[in-house]
């Protein structure tokens, strides 16, 4: 065992437990669930995991039933804030005290005037998410993430936000490349890396499927005991963003999309499956959902019969099972994982599919930012 923990020690591995928070869609407001949520996991900071602690598990977005978060703080002495580390955005935010929005309530926010480290900017910031937008400005503090101290961190401090009330997050941290960037600065992982908290520019997600502990963040190298067999390596198309070539999608060896090869975007802060609307409407057809309001649901005792959808990258193939990708909402209806709008959220020439939590909750998952690849196991 103490030969394990100086190997960790020496890697700079540090994993980050991550908790699950199950969302019910559309019924978070009229039956006070998220306010009785955050009163029984009130904060508290925990302690950094090792190879032998308890990691928890998460689900992400509101789009779907799951919502992966965890823990940092903010400022001197710390303050703790529950973020959403995403893959799809480089930035960091958390609300201010000075949000007045509905979005700001029931959430922590960040009390500047506690922190002896704080340092102001004059410089405002608007960023533009699929589901909601937000508005603040830029500051300057000490992050901690578990053991890992980053100083003089550029962030960004929400002054109004909309469309984000009945997401239980009080910021967001993102993972992806520093050129995406809206609010300017240096993004957490590439000051930890610059500052030398971590040694190898490499973090990773082992996503569990509804479990209350299982699911952990990475930072600075892989425990190999989260994976079976090789880490199968893709380079990223552009060193700008997680996204890779795809192959194609097929179901019992029907082109479902990506003809011809398309892009697919590894996306920690998407829960869903995304493609264009026109594929994703024959998926649909083919599994017989039918539509009610903006979901497609299928008969429950169907699942069994249904077959997996394989995503194909770099000439190997990832089933998604129909377990997988059909998920029970609060009523006990089974609704389809897989939605469609890229075409209007992503605003790219070429076919694009955004694999979230549903597929990466399948596949541990390694974001080299070193070597500009992805590694799937």
């Amino acid at each position: 065992l103490v030969l394990l923990w100086l190997v960790a020690f020496s890697e700079c591995i540090v994993i980050i437990p991550l908790m699950e928070v199950n969302i019910m869609r559309k019924t978070v407001s009229e039956k006070n669930l998220l306010h009785n949520f955050l009163k029984e996991h009130a904060y508290r900071l925990p302690q950094t995991s090792t190879r032998n602690s308890n990691i928890t598990s998460v689900p992400i977005k509101n789009l779907a039933d799951l919502l992966y978060v965890g823990y940092i703080t903010i400022g001197t002495p710390p303050q703790e804030f529950r973020v959403m580390f995403d893959t799809g955005s480089p930035d960091l935010w958390v609300h201010s005290i000075s949000c007045s929005r509905s979005a700001c309530y029931q959430r922590n926010t960040f009390k500047h005037q506690e922190s002896s480290t704080y340092r102001n900017t004059n410089k405002s910031f608007v960023i533009v998410y699929g589901t909601g937008r937000l508005k603040g400005y830029l500051a300057y503090d000490t992050v901690r993430i578990g053991d890992l101290v980053s100083t003089n961190q550029p962030f960004g401090l929400s002054q109004e936000a909309h469309g984000l009330e009945k997401r239980p997050f009080d910021g967001i941290l993102g993972l992806s490349y520093p050129n995406k960037s809206r609010i300017g600065g240096l993004p957490v992982f590439d000051n930890l890396k610059k500052q030398g908290a971590i040694s190898e520019p490499v973090f990773a997600f082992y996503l569990t499927k509804r479990k209350v502990n299982g699911s952990v963040l990475m930072l600075g190298g892989v425990d190999r005991a989260y994976y079976k067999g090789p880490l199968h390596w893709v380079p990223v198309m552009q060193a700008s963003e997680w996204v890779v070539h795809m192959e194609s999608i097929t179901m019992e060896g029907k082109l479902i999309g990506c003809s011809g090869g398309c892009e697919a975007a590894l996306d920690s802060g998407t829960s869903l499956i995304r493609g264009p609307t026109s594929s994703v409407t024959n998926f649909q057809r083919l599994i017989r959902a039918t539509p009610h309001d903006s979901e497609h649901y299928v008969s429950c005792l169907a699942i069994d019969s249904l077959p997996p959808l394989i995503f194909t990258i770099n000439g190997i193939g990832y089933p998604v099972t129909a377990g997988d990708y059909i998920l029970k909402d609060y009523q006990g209806r089974c609704r389809s994982a897989i939605k469609g709008g890229t075409e209007v959220i992503r605003l790219r020439p070429r076919e694009t599919w955004v694999l979230g939590d549903v597929f990466l909750r399948l596949y541990f998952s390694v974001f080299d930012r070193g070597n500009n690849r992805i590694g799937l196991a």
